[in-house]
């Protein structure tokens, strides 16, 4: 979720929208994920209760950051304990973890309060991945250290977060930046883990996009064969409603078959619809979170094959507090699946009842 940025209807009416392209094989397990940042953060009793809820409604994966500054404490020194114990908990739990890359520590990126800024040498994020991949990948020393932890290995990396807002490249946007990073991060996994899946950042549809649209983003970033150099095009394409959201994906979809990228699935890594707080366009209601929901799973499901969907990870599990540097409150703190107590939403049932009607 940008940190300064600012359900049920018949499946024929997605029918009818997406012709008759329909899901012709069984959904895969990691296909309905989660940000779930409180399960990194929490206590192994707290991590246990909540990977135990969340697999039980059917959620096979979170997408989780890894940050570079509390792993890399000092140049080429790697501190894994924390990601360790969380890697065992949700192996145990058999969900998957999507790893973000981001975040880097003083020695690797300037520091500054006006964003998270990119690495200095885009190599380093190659470096990162890599240690990421010897460590989790299949072939990763954690399971050989760890043998009665089920193996469930990271296979796919993402790379950096939402690069088309200042947010996240303080020094303005660029997208050819962007891509020497993609390159960099590539060279790096894949060199540790060849059939690596590389994920591009997750890219939001905001009016902080500028002086390019997402859309002209991704344009560029698909410039001079850029499409090699990953295998899956994350969105992050928060939308009022269903048919919002199905127009945004077509028009990503075409540009991708359009600029040499027929091949590369799309991935919403961030969907979801507030219930409260601050309005909004995704204000969506306590009854509205919940309707917005078992509305548009069923067409992203219906419509998978037709838009390559790899997935789409729900923004998210549980409702945020103001944080630094602002403080200040805004819809994305609201669209948890659970409020900031803990306790359930509509959304929580109307996530679980869609979630088993599709699996």
């Amino acid at each position: 979720m940008p940190r300064l940025r600012p359900l049920f209807v018949a499946l024929a009416l997605s029918a009818s929208l997406f012709g008759t392209a329909t899901a012709t094989a069984a959904v895969p397990k990691d296909f309905f994920g989660v940000v779930s940042e409180d399960v990194l953060a929490g206590d192994a009793a707290y991590r246990d209760t909540t990977l135990t809820q969340q697999k039980s409604i059917g959620i096979g994966l979170i997408r989780q950051t890894f940050h570079w500054k509390d792993i890399e404490t000092s140049p080429g020194v790697y501190n894994w304990a924390t990601y360790d114990a969380y890697m065992a908990a949700t192996a145990s739990h058999g969900i998957g973890v999507l790893p973000i890359l981001f975040e880097p520590p003083a020695f690797r990126a300037p520091s500054s309060p006006r964003g998270t800024y990119p690495p200095s040498n885009p190599a380093d994020i190659g470096a990162f991945g890599a240690a990421i991949a010897r460590r989790y990948g299949p072939n990763g020393t954690f399971w050989t250290e760890n043998p009665t932890v089920p193996k469930l290995p990271i296979t796919s990396y993402q790379v950096w977060n939402e690069p088309n807002l200042r947010a996240y490249w303080p020094s303005g946007q660029n997208a050819k930046g962007y891509a020497k990073l993609l390159k960099a991060a590539s060279a790096g996994i894949r060199a540790a883990d060849p059939t690596a899946e590389i994920v591009t950042a997750g890219l939001p549809d905001s009016k902080l996009s500028k002086p390019l649209d997402v859309y002209s983003y991704v344009q560029a970033l698909l410039a001079n064969k850029g499409a090699k150099n990953f295998n899956t095009l994350a969105l992050n394409p928060y939308s009022k409603n269903k048919k919002d959201l199905l127009a945004k994906l077509t028009k990503f979809r075409r540009i991708l078959n359009a600029s040499g990228g027929k091949k590369i699935n799309l991935w919403i890594t961030e969907l979801g619809w507030s219930d409260s707080g601050p309005a909004s366009l995704f204000r969506a209601g306590t009854n509205g979170q919940a309707a917005q929901i078992s509305s548009v799973y069923p067409a992203l499901v219906s419509s998978r094959s037709k838009l390559k969907l790899r997935g789409v990870v729900y923004y998210a599990w549980r409702d945020g507090a103001p944080y630094a540097p602002l403080f200040k409150d805004f819809w994305g703190l609201h669209t948890g699946l659970l409020s900031l107590s803990g306790g359930s939403k509509p959304a929580l049932q109307a996530f679980q009842n869609v979630v088993a009607s599709l699996h």
